[in-house]
């Protein structure tokens, strides 16, 4: 389930983000984590809820930012000295690299079979 974030409106969303507010990587980390191995291409990660605005803004983390995601949110997590967190980020992180190698051999190898 994605979590979901109160502002008043747009602009204290964006204040949030640009404070890298710890709780949006949590959401973000823990989207990416459940669903690895998802065949889906587009996962809910949070939902802001904006006040002001009566309005409710979904934002989705795309499979291929998997990984561009779990690097950027393996720092917040360093500076939070949760490193069991962070262990668990970096195997994630192995896993992606090691379905991507794979993915680009087979690739190779249908390419050289035609």
């Amino acid at each position: 389930m994605a979590r979901e974030f109160e502002v008043q409106n747009a602009e204290e969303f964006e204040k949030l983000i640009k404070s890298k507010d710890f709780r949006v990587y949590e959401a973000l980390v823990s989207t990416v984590l459940k669903n690895l191995k998802s065949k889906k291409r587009h996962h809910h990660a949070l939902s802001i809820i904006s006040t002001d605005e009566d309005a409710v803004y979904d934002i989705t983390i795309d499979k291929q930012d998997f990984h561009h995601t779990l690097e950027e949110s393996l720092i917040a997590y360093e500076e939070q000295e949760k490193y069991e967190k962070c262990a668990e980020i970096k195997r994630a992180m192995d896993w992606l690299e090691k379905k991507k190698a794979e993915k680009a051999v087979s690739s190779i190898v249908e390419s050289l079979a035609t």
